[in-house]
């Protein structure tokens, strides 16, 4: 079995829908090791020992490259490392594997940390920041915008192919209304939203872990984590 340490996050999920993309089932080829980041799981030694930078999700396959066990951290790099070991959700041609690569670039540096900022000012943030809610939302409105652009023309992110970039960018635009978007202004990127989506695999995988998360971090939580005094200060 190949451990899967994660949770029910955007990158957690990337790793689930590949995995089950690839024919590998949950409890029987893979596990789900939970890594709560509410509770700070992901400081544990332990989880540092094959995460050093702290963060989800991160694999360890006891049959690596070489037939001896591999961990490895950021979920860019396990993709591309299932992708390999399968063979499947990376085009065989050099162009279509550098496209697809640009795409999944594309995600990691831009649209998931972007995102990933829009989601922490509007939902998490101890304070309504408008300055930052703004910046973030009219940078999501860009992104969102240049994959619109991307799918006029392709039925997949890298033309009529289904890949790990497809796979990579779907988790991060679930929640677009919570991102202040509307798909009305994003007809090209709706078709593909909606037809990711429907893939048995993607269903099972955006599931998995979620019983476990708390949908929003509420009053309560925000004055335990950031303590009530210092919470009722920011509010003010």
């Amino acid at each position: 079995m190949i451990d899967v340490y994660s949770w029910a996050t955007p990158n957690g999920h990337k790793i689930h829908i590949m995995l089950e993309e690839c024919g590998y089932r949950l409890d029987r080829d893979w596990r789900a090791i939970p890594v709560d980041i509410g509770k700070g799981d992901q400081f544990k030694p332990e989880f540092l020992k094959i995460s050093p930078n702290n963060k989800i999700p991160a694999i360890v396959d006891p049959q690596g490259p070489d037939g001896k066990p591999i961990h490895l951290f950021e979920s860019g790099a396990i993709l591309l490392y299932l992708a390999n070991k399968t063979g499947r959700f990376l085009p065989k041609s050099i162009r279509g594997k550098y496209e697809t690569l640009e795409w999944l670039m594309f995600q990691m540096g831009g649209l998931g940390p972007m995102l990933g900022q829009n989601h922490h000012f509007r939902l998490y943030a101890p304070e309504q920041v408008d300055y930052a809610i703004k910046r973030y939302t009219n940078e999501a409105k860009r992104l969102y915008g240049v994959l619109d652009q991307r799918l006029e023309k392709n039925k997949y992110i890298v033309g009529n192919e289904y890949t790990i970039a497809d796979m990579a960018i779907f988790p991060w635009t679930r929640r677009w209304d919570k991102q202040g978007m509307d798909l009305a202004d994003y007809p090209h990127f709706k078709r593909w939203f909606e037809m990711i989506g429907k893939r048995p695999a993607v269903k099972r995988a955006v599931e998995i872990l979620t019983n476990l998360r708390k949908p929003e971090m509420d009053k309560k939580d925000k004055e335990q984590l950031f303590g009530a005094s210092q919470y009722k200060r920011r509010k003010s």
